[in-house]
């Protein structure tokens, strides 16, 4: 839990320095690693989103790929291919960008299904399969996935299976007044977000992983495990929604719900723990009718009525 709690505020008040108004995101990103997930973030360009993954895969001192997704992308241009070397006449594996602790699947709607689904072994097992040899990723291996929520013209819509291998999704909003008035002064200043080169690593793998690690000590009661339960369960069945959260997400918004006890530096993780990490995990996963679409209702809006429906355990 100490391990966890210092390790993340390191890293949130150093990319302070870098991203403005990003206190949601850098949180949703540290719950996603602590827990050995993955990330999207959605927002319109412009919002800082790949400048935030490129300062916390810096700062964590990993090592860090970025893939462009684009129309033409083919699967093996991520996981990788093999290719015949005429001197030994034999075929050897060249491993693709996929293969790095931080990697960075920019506009990931952007390229058809069949290269997206590239990624699901690597997200889901760590490893990659190149022409029938498996290869297995580096440790800690973090994804994040950045995509348009406002531009859909030639874009392919994540599927929901993709979708709910992501353990949590942030959506990166317009900065407020002072946050971007910051943001003027800095690069009035000479802040160049596109150098950052002198960023020092604050954290090694090794820190990454002691924290990881320290995410199993928190403790989490009898009923907040029913807690959670009850709030997924309830998803299941709601008149406004065609497809609840399953088994997966509710063991991962139990582990979120550790992650966050671990970050505030806490040994157990309470109900408070649960309702602030459930739309990170769950929004996502939730598929919302047609007819509650145009009424205006959206899969927060629905979680956020639910958890209020819930009755909170006192223990």
């Amino acid at each position: 839990m100490t391990d966890a709690h210092a390790f993340a505020t390191r890293i949130r008040s150093e990319v302070d320095r870098y991203v403005v108004d990003a206190e949601a995101s850098t949180h949703a990103l540290l719950i996603a690693l602590l827990a050995r997930g993955h990330a999207l973030i959605e927002g319109v360009p412009g919002t800082g989103k790949t400048l935030l993954v490129r300062v916390f895969a810096a700062l964590l001192g990993l090592e860090y790929r970025r893939i462009q997704f684009t129309p033409d992308l083919m699967p093996s241009d991520i996981v990788g291919t093999t290719v015949f070397n005429p001197q030994s006449a034999a075929f050897s594996v060249r491993s693709g960008p996929i293969v790095a602790n931080v990697v960075l699947a920019d506009e990931i709607n952007r390229t058809p299904a069949k290269t997206q689904a590239a990624l699901l072994e690597a997200m889901e097992e760590g490893r990659v399969t190149i022409d029938g040899t498996s290869l297995q990723l580096p440790a800690p291996f973090f994804v994040c996935a950045t995509q348009n929520p406002v531009e859909y013209e030639g874009t392919y819509p994540l599927p929901e299976a993709q979708l709910d291998r992501f353990f949590v999704k942030v959506a990166a909003s317009y900065p407020t007044r002072d946050a971007e008035l910051l943001l003027l002064r800095r690069v009035a200043e000479g802040f160049d977000p596109r150098s950052l080169e002198s960023i020092v690593a604050i954290t090694t793998s090794a820190d990454v992983l002691a924290a990881q690690k320290a995410i199993h000590d928190i403790h989490v009661a009898e009923s907040v495990r029913g807690y959670i339960y009850d709030i997924v369960a309830a998803t299941r069945s709601h008149s406004r929604l065609t497809l609840g959260a399953s088994p997966r997400a509710s063991v991962a918004l139990m582990i979120a719900a550790q992650a966050n006890a671990a970050i505030e530096g806490r040994t157990f993780a309470s109900p408070d723990d649960v309702k602030r990490v459930a739309s990170l995990v769950l929004g996502h996963r939730l598929i919302v009718i047609p007819e509650a679409e145009i009424e205006g209702f959206r899969s927060v809006d629905i979680l956020s009525d639910i958890l209020k429906s819930i009755p909170v355990p006192r223990e």
